[in-house]
């Protein structure tokens, strides 16, 4: 091509002004004739090196760049089932009819991205708010990340609720995915006011790669498993095979488009794979705003090549550029560098390596009208029409013209040439590496794209792109039975990746993202990809067995969710495996004080498990308010609430077991300690609902049981009082309403016998303490008279020793009355009705072996401390007589108090009633307290 052809005038703007101008932030300036060489040639070896740092940053990892997230409800695009996604102008979806896989188009929700491409203006700014006073709040927690995300949870909860049926467990997915994405925006907006160097932040970067992670998972899990419900769903109506299609044309006449269409429509498997390329270049999106953001483009005139052009139309006019006759192209057609090997201005040189960067990342990301629009834009129309040859032929016309009318013909007729010129451009040593990687893209030669690809996604997206062109061209050669033989490609090209296995064997032996491929959701993703739900399953839950992994507080929610959808969509999963993930994820929320959350999940586990967790979670609630709410909820969640309840009194007291055998010498404990305090507390958990009072009953007897033993009598009363009143008239009129019997059943009848002798004993030992604060604190003090004490003094002494003795007299009288009391209180206890105190009068079928065996020491340990208590009493009341008829109460057979007593207990019941025989004596009484014989002796008149 001559370059007269080209109409550019040597006063249009050249190349090295627009650098100058934008070092300076000014904008670009016609350069004038009269700059030195020198500075030229300086200012553009400094913005030659400025703009490839650019060009590195523009095309970095993901990992090294703020993440950006699309705008909310940016679902997961379909493109076209063909080697390229791109807009509706070249989506074939429309040819598979009106069936639930129809592919949607991607344009509609890239137009607003669309539109600002070139405006410089940055995509989340137009749809999210700026970083508001509550986010700026957030940037001074301790760890921003964890802070920005405890909504997260809540907002799965909510999801559930909202969509439990199982028809909407497709649009819960969805409303995952945009939590998800709603969360990542306001970290982002977080991140623009951090930094990756400061350590606080450092999480917070961490947190939103794990939520974006999400994000797309879930995308990738709402794509496949729709479709594979789907296929299921076809597969139960009835379908024959036809060998002519609708309109009765003949295989035969099928066109390319045609044929490709069909073959995703009745193969599951590569239309999933082209599912998966969809959702990688979904991800993608956001690494093409972000490389929008940062890549300069200089050259924004509709002329390529400006820069050589312009020196060339220089040195025809004779004037001298750059000091030197550099061996510059002499023809401006795309082939004459090639051709003539011959170099090109440098600066078009870097502005055609970013342009091929740019364009290689819009169609990473399944945007090739993006790219081809490009492409025209700066100059290189002819490129845009090299990107257009992989469309399928096909022409309507020949199943209906359209009123009458004929239709345009569509596609590339010379396709598998155009495939050809590809493969073998992508092979050309000569060619930028991501010319040759969009051309092998366009021709499906791995070996051309991976030199470009960064991560693992871009590998998998690479492998999976190809394996779908070797299919569908198996495919189209296999079917296309008319029209001129097909040339030939190339034996590497069928030797390609063909199935999935096989495609992660070749990413597990790639060095460079062997480490990536380890990451938490990359895992995942395989196996999702792979439909191997069995070993996702088991791969979860070894990462929760696994005490040294310690998996992220919010993969943790998204592994929980995930399997209760599964378990929603699927019928056969290992409900053991299932369990595991959940019950860790109810620890977490517990842990977590996740309070209003924990019931719900509970619900989710199986009917054992909810008991044992739940009652788990309820020993950490103290709050007396907090725990009427947490029932509540167990009730919303339809729990078992009553064998929750029980279970948790069961594991507050077997906190601290009680040996009763060790305790029989203890001396009386008045502290209650912490433990304590949570056994006493922990019986409000059934008094909440009287239909519960017969367990309340039951766990409070065990417990005073306990502190009975070790003689913590305060503790015991307090439990005694956690009781209501009316408990015993509840559980009769509760029995009495489900039966319509008023006689109790003998385990509940028990139950109520040993509260009432709870009862009768701490009644007891509290008249007992009154009477001993009484008999050792009221007692009134008697006056003192000084010796040489005077008249007066000795008068009011009188008065004092008469007020003196009537308040001992009264004090003596009151006594007397506590003396009696407290003696009645106790012979209620040692003389207990039917049996004896601590002994059940009705037997049960199965007995409580342990509770028995508690009542017989308990027995052993109260009963011959009381009768020494007794003894006390009335030998220190002057009652002799009636302490010596202890002995014939210890000795009965009725009450059988002997049996409990020990050896030396006896030994010391004894001595004591020799003590009380010799008061007798000394009264002039016979040692049992009776008149001796001698008083009896009748008196002669």
């Amino acid at each position: 091509m001559d370059t007269s052809d080209f109409s550019i005038s040597l006063d249009q703007r050249p190349r090295m002004m627009k650098l100058e101008a934008e070092l300076e932030g000014e904008s670009p300036m016609v350069r004038g004739q009269e700059q030195s060489k020198t500075f030229r040639n300086r200012a553009a070896n400094i913005n030659i090196r400025r703009s490839l740092q650019l060009l590195d940053e523009s095309v970095a990892s993901p990992a090294a760049l703020t993440r950006r997230t699309p705008r909310r409800g940016g679902a997961l695009q379909h493109s076209s089932y063909t080697p390229i996604s791109s807009g509706s102008k070249y989506d074939v979806s429309g040819l598979l009819g009106p069936t639930p896989r129809k592919t949607p188009s991607k344009e509609q929700s890239f137009n607003q991205m669309d539109s600002m491409m070139f405006t410089g203006k940055s995509y989340l700014e137009d749809v999210t708010e700026e970083v508001t006073t509550t986010n700026v709040g957030l940037l001074l927690e301790e760890d921003p990340g964890i802070s920005a995300c405890k909504g997260l949870f809540e907002d799965f909860q909510k999801c559930m609720k909202a969509n439990v049926s199982e028809s909407q467990s497709f649009d819960l997915i969805k409303e995952y995915e945009n939590a998800c994405g709603d969360h990542a925006v306001l970290l982002q907006k977080l991140m623009k006011r951090a930094t990756r160097n400061e350590p606080r932040f450092q999480k917070t970067f961490e947190m939103l790669d794990l939520i974006e992670h999400e994000k797309n998972t879930w995308q990738l899990v709402h794509s496949l498993l729709k479709d594979q419900l789907e296929v299921e769903l076809m597969m139960d109506l009835p379908h024959e095979e036809m060998d002519i299609n609708q309109d009765g044309q003949s295989l035969s006449r099928k066109s390319d488009k045609k044929i490709v269409s069909d073959f995703f429509e009745q193969n599951s498997e590569i239309r999933q794979s082209q599912l998966i390329v969809d959702w990688l270049e979904s991800c993608a999106l956001e690494k093409v705003q972000r490389f929008r953001d940062n890549i300069k483009f200089f050259s924004d005139r509709a002329v390529g090549w400006e820069n050589t052009l312009h020196k060339l139309q220089t040195r025809e006019s004779g004037t001298m550029f750059g000091g030197t006759d550099r061996p510059l192209v002499d023809e401006i057609d795309p082939d004459a560098a090639v051709r003539q090997k011959k170099m090109v201005d440098d600066l078009d040189k870097e502005d055609e390596s970013r342009l091929l960067q740019t364009l290689f990342v819009y169609i990473r990301a399944g945007q090739l009208q993006q790219a081809q629009d490009i492409c025209r834009e700066h100059g290189q129309a002819w490129r845009a029409a090299t990107l257009e040859g992989w469309k399928l032929y096909h022409d309507p016309n020949f199943e209906a013209l359209d009123d009458g009318q004929a239709c345009s013909v569509e596609g590339n007729p010379n396709r598998d040439i155009w495939r050809n010129v590809c493969w073998n451009m992508a092979k050309e040593p000569s060619y930028d590496p991501f010319e040759k990687a969009i051309y092998g893209v366009l021709s499906g030669n791995l070996h051309a794209v991976l030199p470009v690809c960064k991560d693992w996604l871009d590998y998998l997206w690479a492998h999976y792109k190809v394996l779908v062109d070797v299919r569908m061209e198996q495919e189209l050669r296999t079917h296309k039975l008319s029209g001129r033989q097909l040339v030939s490609m190339p034996a590497e090209f069928w030797d390609q990746s063909s199935d999935a296995e096989s495609v992660f064997r070749r990413l597990e032996a790639y060095d460079e993202i062997s480490k990536e491929g380890l990451h938490w959701y990359h895992i995942l993703q395989k196996w999702i990809i792979l439909g191997d739900t069995e070993r996702l399953i088991e791969v979860m839950a070894g990462w929760v067995r696994d005490d040294h992994l310690k998996v992220p507080q919010h993969l943790l929610r998204f592994m929980a969710h995930l399997v209760l959808f599964l378990r929603t969509t699927q019928r056969q999963i290992r409900g053991d495996l299932c369990s595991v993930i959940l019950e860790a994820y109810v620890e977490d929320l517990i842990q977590g004080s996740h309070k209003d959350l924990v019931a719900h999940y509970v619900a989710t586990l199986p009917s054992d498990a909810q008991v044992i967790w739940y009652a788990r979670f309820l020993e950490g609630v103290e709050e007396k308010g907090e725990r009427q709410a947490c029932l509540d909820l167990a009730g919303e969640a339809q729990l078992d609430i009553p064998q929750i309840t029980k279970l948790v009194v069961e594991n507050i007291r077997s906190h601290s077991a009680v040996n009763f055998s060790q305790n029989i010498d203890q001396e009386i404990d008045t502290t209650i300690t912490q433990e304590d305090r949570k056994k006493i507390d922990a019986i409000d958990w059934l008094v909440f609902d009287q239909s519960q009072r017969s367990e309340a009953m039951r766990q409070a007897n065990a417990v005073m049981r306990s502190f009975i033993a070790i003689k913590k009598l305060h503790a015991a009363k307090e439990v005694f009082h956690k009781l209501p009143a009316d408990s015993i008239d509840v559980i009769v009129k509760t029995w009495q309403y489900q039966t319509g019997s008023a006689d109790l059943p003998p385990e509940e009848a028990n139950s109520v016998r040993e509260y009432l002798c709870h009862r009768a004993y701490l009644n007891a030992m509290d008249s007992f303490n009154d009477l001993f604060n009484q008999y050792h604190h009221t007692k009134p003090t008697k006056p003192t008279l000084a010796e040489a004490a005077s008249f007066t003094e000795k008068v009011a002494h009188e008065q004092h020793m008469k007020r003196y003795q009537q308040e001992l007299d009264r004090w003596r009288h009151h006594l007397d009355i506590q003396t009696k009391t407290t003696k009645g209180m106790i012979y209620n206890v040692l003389l207990f009705a039917d049996g004896g105190w601590m002994v059940d009068q009705k037997q049960v079928v199965s007995p409580d072996t342990n509770r028995e065996h508690q009542m017989g020491l308990l027995r052993q340990l109260v009963l011959p401390g009381l009768c020494f208590l007794l003894h006390k009493i009335l030998h220190t009341s002057g009652h002799y007589d009636e302490c010596l008829k202890i002995a014939d109460l210890v000795a009965s057979e009725q009450h059988g108090l002997y049996k409990v007593f020990r050896k030396d207990e006896l030994q010391q019941l004894l001595r004591l009633l020799r003590d009380s025989s010799l008061s007798n004596l000394n009264k002039n009484l016979d040692p049992l307290g009776y008149p001796s014989q001698m008083d009896q002796q009748p008196v002669n008149l």
